[in-house]
């Protein structure tokens, strides 16, 4: 409950995959909805900030539950996992152009040299995309 920061719109998460820290950002249009569920937990005597039914952190077992039924529901072919999701993310940030200095506090690695799998699969985007142009190009 400690990790949450109101201001800037973040949550550091602690002892992450590979027992490293990260920093998760929320939307500024997120931030009451979480204050209140925050706020809420709280008074429960909560310790973390979503806790299982029996007042523990969730595994990542669990955590990888919840991710497939909410794929089931949204018809989803492929379920998706926590790493899945946040390469997801890491590489549609990239994909907007989004400077690598600026996605790197939140990616959890090192240097940003260890973004470019994400460029690689950006690259990869835009091959597609030049294949289904080029024959239009005028010569």
């Amino acid at each position: 409950m400690t990790d949450i920061d109101f201001q800037r719109c973040q949550i550091r998460v602690n002892q992450g995959k590979g027992k490293k820290d990260r920093i998760v950002p929320f939307l500024t249009t997120f931030k009451e909805l979480l204050a209140m569920h925050a706020d809420s937990a709280e008074k429960k005597g909560t310790v973390y900030l979503f806790e299982s039914l029996w007042k523990k952190k969730y595994t990542d077992r669990g955590i990888r539950k919840i991710l497939k039924k909410y794929s089931d529901q949204a018809g989803m072919v492929q379920s998706i996992s926590p790493y899945k999701l946040r390469h997801f993310l890491l590489t549609w940030l990239k994909k907007q152009g989004i400077d690598d200095a600026l996605i790197q506090p939140y990616s959890g690695h090192a240097s940003r040299k260890s973004l470019e799998v994400y460029s690689k699969l950006a690259i990869t985007d835009a091959q597609e995309e030049y294949e289904r142009v080029i024959p239009e190009f005028p010569i």
